[in-house]
């Protein structure tokens, strides 16, 4: 009996005890999926904190410029290369206009808004014919106000442009290429847009007898006005010696060197002067090119015209083409009768025309 009530005892208490453990058991459990549950609603938040961080720097990473001038800022040469406000190389490509007393026509805001709108250009370059007839000096109040109507509407536009004394005996009209230049700059020398050319093509003169004096008493004077803007220097033989420069640099941090080819005509030899140039930091604009010969007539070479699309993207070198016309000859990007605001459709575009147009639409960012 004894024995009977103490075994009876005995499981009483291990029935207690193990009752007390699983109640332990099923706490702990509980607790442990709370903990879990708790931990799983940080990691969540977290996550969503980290999420809203990278849409951020996303956003702030793909800030959505309305202008390449609004993106790319003020230019710098820097080395070979032209840089942007965040030191990033650039490269513009765009048109240039014929010579204003013969195309006037064309030195319009509808021009320049189509070229930028519908051709994707980054640049337009007005060339202000000089001597030839009816050119600056015979009717600089005439000329000028074309130019300046270009420049006006490549601000509005958002667009970069090259202000052209398109010359090829500059160094004779020293005075009035420093008139010119000087109400220029007085004028716009605050807006980024603006790049100056100081001398179109040089003939056979020295660069370092001729050339380089006459570029370094404009730019004299345009750095009176302006201190920030780029300004591209004409070489010898019509802009194609441009290995001459090395070792004779113009002293001054904003400035490149004009390079112009045909490319039915011009080929490795040029690019040979131009490659000499860029491995020795000389930093190169191609202001003026064709797809055609030298005349700005003749034969299209297609195969060399891309080879020199190639090698200007390899070396990062900004182009404008030769040229916005509707002159009946090759190198016209339109048709003869074409409007002068803009607004061409396709059968108005020459097939230089429309293969420029095609390798701007391609390559130029999109705003």
């Amino acid at each position: 009996m004894k024995r009977t009530l103490l075994n009876t005892i005995l499981l009483c208490f291990i029935l207690c005890t193990s009752c007390s453990n699983n109640e332990d058991f099923f706490e702990n459990e509980i607790t442990a999926e709370t903990e879990e549950e708790e931990i799983s609603e940080d990691e969540d938040e977290v996550t969503e904190e980290e999420q809203n961080e990278e849409e951020e720097e996303d956003t702030e990473e793909t800030l959505d410029y309305t202008t390449v001038v609004e993106e790319y800022g003020q230019l710098s040469v820097s080395g070979s290369k032209i840089i942007d406000q965040d030191n990033n190389e650039i490269q513009l490509r765009g048109m240039s206009l014929f010579w204003s007393q013969w195309m006037g026509q064309f030195y319009t805001s509808g021009t320049v808004n189509w070229l930028q709108s519908d051709w994707n250009a980054t640049i337009v370059r007005a060339s202000m014919g000089v001597e030839d007839s009816d050119g600056y000096l015979s009717n600089p109040d005439t000329e000028k106000a074309k130019v300046f109507t270009v420049i006006d509407a490549a601000i509005e536009a958002g667009i970069y442009v090259i202000v052209d004394w398109h010359s090829h005996y500059a160094e004779q009209n020293l005075e009035e290429a420093k008139a010119f230049f000087a109400e220029v700059a007085q004028k716009y020398g605050d807006y980024p847009n603006i790049i100056y050319e100081t001398y179109n093509e040089p003939l056979d003169v020295s660069w370092v007898d001729v050339l380089k004096p006459y570029h370094e008493s404009v730019i004299a004077t345009i750095r009176q006005y302006d201190s920030n803007n780029i300004i591209v220097c004409g070489t010898r033989t019509w802009s194609q010696r441009v290995d001459e420069v090395v070792g004779n640099e113009i002293d001054d941090d904003n400035v490149a060197y004009t390079l112009h080819y045909y490319s039915s005509t011009h080929k490795e030899e040029l690019r040979n002067y131009a490659s000499t140039a860029i491995n020795n930091n000389i930093a190169i604009f191609v202001t003026e090119f064709g797809v055609t010969e030298a005349s700005g007539g003749g034969s299209i070479d297609v195969d060399s015209a891309n080879t020199w699309w190639s090698f200007l993207d390899e070396n990062k070198i900004s182009w404008c083409n030769w040229s916005i016309a509707d002159k009946d000859e090759s190198s016209a990007a339109l048709t003869p009768g074409a409007s002068g605001d803009g607004n061409w459709n396709e059968s108005e575009l020459t097939t230089s025309g429309s293969m420029v147009r095609t390798e701007m639409l391609a390559k130029n960012p999109t705003y």
